[in-house]
């Protein structure tokens, strides 16, 4: 499966769901994949995966998915270009849907790797028409159902209802269809019933009579059909070969030497060819009645080719030379001689017709040649190949076509590869920039703007939070102001880096730092019921940041205090996420009339610390600025002594 497939599904989700749903369905799904290329292949399992995620995230059905799934990947393809190719295949939704196989073989040549699935209308009528769908992957026929549906929506401006008529071997959400006894794969085989206003399409190209003038035209041999179509055959209701053009039968000899060229006619078609495309279906008469709007592309079997289906098959084939009296021994000679080569195998490609006043079904062909070189390997000359078309021109063209055709490809891979580096790195830029982000303002609050929340709805009240400050204090003075504001710098990033290493959310958050004061919050802004404990956690373990650092001459004094405050985002270059209340200004005055290397606590938060174990010594009566007398204690240790506070004085 080809990168673009998962470039639409990506572009989709993220318009219909948001960028976090989809982090969480690659999460699910165990991708590990952030950006996909194009023109790389990935896992079929991948989609199926995704929809399951995507299903277990949302509560929709996997397969609402698939065919949400499949119609992202037509809105996507417009991008390419690729609508413009749907639209040239006919003025009709029908017309697609008989040139849907033909846009798959075109599509190779950009997706060399693609292993497309096939599709062939069996019924059409005024109300809809019968497909039927055949793939080597199971669980993509609800995928197909949201293609269809688009196309016809978008490009068509009609609506088109779905159903399953019959189904084989389409295990639900899988990539690889069934094992059979006989080994490989089985054949998912899935009949859609198609319902739509097709009465256009049966007026114009079903319903449609003859002119007058063609009524009066006379009878044509067969004969002339052959000499038109120098490859063409003519099967009658036994598939069995009545009649086949000059070049064929010279191609046939050239790959079964020692063969007669008499034993061709009348001979069963499977015997000498093979069905290459459309794929799944068997070489018999109602198939190709049926199909006739189909390329097909048959294959000529080389003599030991021959020999083995005949041998499997159970038949006997004696591949001793047999000359009639009526063959020209000279002729057939000369083409032995060319047939001893090692030639490659030719590949026919063209549609089935049946003729009704001889009931039999021609098939109209012409070989598959792409250069000069393809040529020789087959054993054909240019005058071998049609005078009418573009075969002999196609040929002449095709070592300049394929060169171009090769460069493209290079170079479309090589841009795909740039914009894959491109977008790695766009990607890396943005976890930067997401960090960056995340280290000013609280992640949920920067999510709940990224979904363009106004800033002034992020202001909310939270009624019990612990808030907590800690000051670096330094004895070592200098009289060099330089050199001592540049000690004062390394101090404080050697310590504020350790807060930070102390900190978890949601458990608590840093605010700021100002100066040489730290400040942090638990509570704010994920509601957090332990959140003195916490606090108190967090305490303890600066005091012992200090310690374990053992920087001459610095200490810290820590205070906190509980109570209720209001929280939002201020300010538009730099936005902060900035605390106000009452409880702000006391958790303040508890770290400026602390001690160092001691942490000061207000006697409400106190009271809840000692419900968690923590040890606490009585201080006593502390003036406090704006509020008088307060009762303050130290913490001294966590819960059973952990944590203890460290005399550092």
């Amino acid at each position: 499966m080809y990168g673009i497939i998962l470039v639409g599904i990506k572009n989709a989700v993220l318009l219909e769901y948001g960028e976090l749903v989809w982090k969480q369905a690659l999460h699910t799904a165990g991708c590990k994949l952030t950006v996909f290329n194009t023109y790389q292949q990935y896992p079929d399992s991948l989609i199926p995966d995704l929809a399951a995620a995507l299903s277990a995230i949302t509560g929709r059905s996997i397969d609402d998915f698939m065919v949400f799934f499949g119609r992202c990947f037509v809105r996507f393809f417009s991008n390419f270009g690729y609508d413009e190719l749907i639209k040239a295949t006919g003025r009709y939704f029908c017309d697609f849907l008989h040139s849907v196989d033909n846009i798959h073989l075109q599509m190779r040549f950009t997706y060399r790797k693609m292993k497309s699935p096939s599709m062939q209308l069996i019924e059409v009528d005024e109300q809809g028409a019968v497909l039927v769908y055949r793939s080597t992957r199971s669980g993509f026929s609800k995928y197909l159902r949201g293609q269809l549906m688009e196309i016809a929506k978008q490009l068509y401006n009609m609506d088109v209802t779905i159903k399953v008529l019959e189904s084989q071997n389409d295990v639900p959400g899988g990539t690889a269809g069934p094992i059979s006894i006989q080994g490989g794969l089985k054949t998912v085989i899935v009949k859609y019933r198609l319902d739509f206003d097709n009465r256009d399409y049966m007026q114009r190209r079903v319903h449609i009579t003859a002119h007058p003038s063609q009524l009066q035209l006379s009878p044509v041999s067969s004969s002339v059909l052959l000499d038109l179509f120098p490859f063409a055959l003519i099967l009658n209701e036994q598939m069995r070969i009545t009649a086949a053009g000059e070049k064929l039968i010279e191609s046939w000899i050239l790959n079964n030497a020692t063969r007669s060229p008499t034993e061709l006619m009348g001979s069963k078609v499977t015997e000498y060819f093979k069905l290459r495309r459309p794929t799944g279906i068997t070489f018999t008469w109602e198939n190709m009645k049926r199909l006739q709007t189909v390329n097909f592309e048959i294959q000529l079997l080389k003599g030991s080719t021959v020999q083995e289906s005949a041998e499997a098959s159970g038949t006997h084939v004696d591949l001793k030379p047999s000359i009639h009296e009526h063959d020209d021994p000279s002729k057939l000679m000369s083409i032995a001689r060319r047939g001893s080569q090692g030639l490659r195998s030719i590949l026919l490609k063209g549609e089935m017709r049946y003729i009704k006043d001889i009931n039999s079904l021609v098939f109209l062909c012409s070989p598959l040649i792409n250069n000069l070189e393809e040529l020789r390997e087959v054993g054909l000359y240019l005058n071998d190949l049609n005078t009418h078309g573009l075969s002999r021109e196609m040929v002449f063209s095709g070592f300049s076509h394929n060169s171009r055709l090769d460069l493209m490809c290079e170079r479309e891979e090589k841009r795909a590869e740039e914009l894959e580096t491109s977008l790695a790195l766009a990607d890396s830029w943005k976890r930067q920039g997401d960090e960056l982000l995340y280290s000013m303002i609280p992640r949920s609050i920067a999510e709940r703007l990224r979904e363009g929340q106004n800033p002034l709805e992020t202001c909310q009240s939270f009624e019990e939070v612990t808030v907590l400050f800690a000051e670096i204090q330094e004895s070592l003075t200098s009289d060099d102001s330089i050199k001592y504001a540049m000690t004062t710098v390394n101090t404080l990033n050697a310590a504020f880096s350790a807060f930070d290493e102390l900190i978890q959310s949601p458990m608590a958050y840093k605010v700021e730092t100002v100066g040489k004061v730290y400040m942090a919050v638990s509570g704010a802004p994920d509601v957090n019921p332990c959140h003195v404990q916490h606090t108190g956690d967090l305490a303890l373990g600066m005091l012992q940041s200090i310690h374990d650092l053992n920087l001459p001459g610095v200490g810290v004094k820590i205070g906190f205090h509980t109570g209720p405050i209001v929280a939002g985002i201020v300010g538009l270059k730099v936005p902060r996420y900035c605390l106000f209340g009452d409880t702000v200004n006391t958790a303040s005055r508890m770290e400026s009339s602390s001690d160092t290397n001691k942490i000061q606590v207000s006697g409400y938060t106190a009271n809840k610390l000692r419900k968690y174990g923590f040890k606490l010594t009585f201080r006593g009566q502390v003036s406090v600025k704006g509020k008088g007398e307060m009762e303050t204690f130290w913490l001294d240790a966590g819960p059973s002594g952990s944590g203890k506070r460290l005399n550092m004085s």
